[in-house]
């Protein structure tokens, strides 16, 4: 079968200039990256989790080649943008995948219209509020590097240390990645559109909404993670009426450490 071509393009989404990219075959699936994270920069992580799917994904506000508005950013603006873009693409609904900062906008979307997503799975993240927040990595914002690399990496997975890194070579390969990912030079207009992602995160909560989520859902957390300990991938469980919670063997990025996460993932999808 010929493979199909992903194609990358600019929309007037939601008041603003949005980059995406849109290709693959399959069902139509929605990703949202994670913190910081754009279409250039996570490019392994769609084509790992868009194999078999029509997948749509797109630089968040702020953030790549998408526009940097004035801010400040609320979690309603990063939904807003999305089903902006699943308009003018065409989608009346689809599959839905959200991953850390991703999975936050994910559940905003989806109390927000449930009508538009068929099935959802929600990758290490939290719910915020009474539910519990993800790690405040806005309190990183501006350390040296060195001091946000000693932080970062513990709470990425709690087992990272020397000893263990040096005899798990796979997780230090994710340690090089991402400690080259945070001490890249940036414009201080593009850290600006990064510390209003950090700042909307800041003030997630969609606890008290998440009765409002009517599609299937899989909840996803690693049993290492520092930022979406499992106990709020718990609080997501408990407020979604059809929904069910796996634990992998890994922290943050579960889905690179335990070879059964993505797999899973996309059967659940592809239902």
């Amino acid at each position: 079968m010929a493979s199909v071509e992903t194609r990358q393009a600019t929309v007037h989404a939601n008041g603003i200039e949005i980059f995406y990219q849109l290709g693959g075959e399959g069902p139509p699936l929605l990703f949202c990256n994670g913190s910081g994270a754009t279409l250039e920069s996570a490019a392994l992580v769609t084509a790992a989790i868009g194999e078999g799917f029509t997948l749509l994904a797109h630089d968040q506000r702020g953030l790549g080649k998408t526009e940097i508005p004035p801010g400040p950013y609320s979690m309603a603006d990063y939904a807003t943008d999305a089903l902006a873009l699943l308009d003018a693409v065409g989608w009346e609904t689809c599959r839905l995948v959200g991953m850390s900062f991703g999975g936050m906008v994910a559940l905003e979307l989806a109390v927000t219209a449930p009508e538009r997503f068929e099935r959802i799975a929600l990758l290490c993240t939290s719910p915020g509020g009474e539910g519990g927040a993800s790690y405040p990595l806005h309190e990183l914002d501006g350390l040296p590097d060195d001091e946000r690399t000693a932080i970062y990496l513990p709470i990425l997975d709690t087992r990272f240390d020397e000893a263990w890194l040096a005899d798990h070579p796979g997780d230090q390969m994710i340690v090089d990645v991402m400690r080259k990912g945070l001490t890249i030079e940036k414009s201080d207009e593009r850290r600006r559109g990064e510390r209003e992602q950090l700042e909307a995160r800041r003030h997630h909560d969609v606890h008290d909404r998440l009765a409002n989520i009517t599609a299937p859902t899989f909840i996803a957390a690693g049993r290492y993670d520092g930022i979406a300990p499992v106990a709020n991938s718990e609080a997501i469980l408990a407020g979604i009426p059809d929904a069910e919670l796996h634990v992998y063997e890994g922290g943050h990025i579960f889905p690179f450490q335990d070879k059964a996460a993505l797999p899973e993932i996309r059967e659940f999808l592809l239902a």
